[in-house]
This record gives C-alpha cells, sequence and structure tokens, in this order.
C-alpha cells in the first residue's frame, strides 16, 4: 500500500468492526502483525493487516477460540498444502457447536417443563418455586 493508503488504528477498528482495543490486544497476543509506524510514531496499517484482521473477525463471529484462529492463520499462509487440517478444525468447532446446541435444546426443554407448572395462583402454590426449591430428602445427601 502507498502511504496514502495506510490505515490508522481507528480506520481499521471500522473497517473491520473491531474496537481498538481488541486490535491492540490481537497485536500482543500475535494474532495480527504489530505495524509500521509513522514519523509521528502512529501505527500504519497496510492491506495484509486489514485482510487478517477481517478473517479473525469473521472466524470470532462463528466462535473459533483464539487457538483454532492461530492455527487456521498459520494454515491459510500454506496455501499450496492440503486442507484437511483445517477441514479437522472446523469439524471439531462444528461438533462443539452441535453439543451446545444440544446443551441448550436440553435446558429449554427443562424450562419449558418448569413454566408449564406455574399455576397462576400464589408464589406460595407456585410450581416452578417448588420445582426449583430443595426436597426435604436432599437434606441428608448433602451432609
Amino acid at each position: 500500500m502507498a502511504p496514502e493508503n495506510m490505515l490508522a488504528i481507528g480506520a481499521l477498528a471500522r473497517a473491520t468492526g473491531t474496537k481498538v482495543e481488541t486490535i491492540r490486544w490481537y497485536e500482543r497476543v500475535g494474532l495480527l502483525p504489530h505495524p509500521a509506524r509513522s514519523a509521528g510514531n502512529y501505527r500504519s496499517y497496510g492491506a495484509a493487516h486489514l485482510a487478517r484482521l477481517s478473517f479473525i473477525r469473521r472466524a470470532r463471529d462463528l466462535g473459533f477460540s483464539l487457538e483454532q484462529i492461530r492455527a487456521l492463520l498459520g494454515l491459510a499462509e500454506q496455501r499450496d498444502q492440503p486442507c484437511e487440517a483445517v477441514d479437522a478444525i472446523a469439524r471439531t468447532h462444528l461438533e462443539e457447536v452441535e453439543r451446545k446446541i444440544a446443551d441448550l435444546q436440553a435446558l429449554q426443554r427443562e424450562l419449558a417443563s418448569l413454566v408449564h407448572r406455574c399455576r397462576h395462583g400464589k408464589v406460595a402454590e407456585c410450581g416452578i418455586v417448588e420445582a426449583l426449591s430443595p426436597r426435604p430428602d436432599m437434606g441428608a445427601a448433602a451432609g
């Protein structure tokens, strides 16, 4: 990028929808290379920074962990290699997402069951409070 096409950190933040503090943090943890500095000692980002930060943002939006992103970035730099490792990371993440969805669906069913216990009377007779309250036989098990 010519110097006039370089981006200040604020412009990079706006272009990628990333907070300035997050960009600095990505630099500190090594996900984003440190940029060149201008004559006034301001960070000066180029097209490669923009592309890499956009990749990181998209991967974060998809829920990839920082370590998964670090691995994906490393693999993305080896463009002539087979993509089995990339596929393995994505499949592992998909399995994690599917597990979380199943857990949330179980939680949804349990909460729906609780809500259906409500008899719309007084709190003293509330089926939800009753279901959440410890049973008398549980006190002996706790000790």
